[in-house]
């Protein structure tokens, strides 16, 4: 098996280029399509500077569980009717949180450009926060 797929990329390593190529491609403009990306680290240094606010997309039963301090709750599900709660926070980074990091990238996608919301996503999500060590609160 591994034998056949040498032998398939060394006598069609044109196809096999433009393939790597393409999804390198895919991967990119998923990825800026997605919304900017905030670390753990810059997270806690614009909470710390009072410039932005976390939106935890999480369903309800995982927010209990434990969450970031100050985290707004709006169920990924409900974040296209919060369009008004989301506005109060106009004038700062709307900072969405989940689980992983990947479903906030589909939310940051739903919400209404049209508003002027400068939303980012914490990369890797509420797994990452709790990597890093950095507080819960329940």
């Amino acid at each position: 098996m591994v034998e056949q797929l040498i032998e398939f990329v060394t006598n069609h390593w044109i196809l096999v280029a433009i393939f790597l190529a393409l999804l390198v491609a895919l991967a990119v403009v998923e990825s800026k399509r997605a919304g900017r990306k905030v670390g753990p680290q810059e997270a806690v240094m614009l909470l710390n500077r009072d410039e932005a606010v976390v939106v935890d997309i999480r369903e309800k039963k995982e927010f209990s569980e434990g969450h970031i301090k100050g985290a707004i709750h709006i169920p990924m599900a409900k974040l296209k009717e919060s369009d008004n709660q989301l506005r109060k926070h106009s004038d700062k980074l709307i900072l969405l949180v989940d689980k992983a990091g990947q479903h906030s990238g589909m939310a940051v996608k739903e919400l209404p450009k049209d508003h002027g919301l400068n939303v980012a996503r914490l990369s890797g999500g509420m797994m990452e926060w709790r990597n890093a060590n950095l507080p819960v609160t329940t």
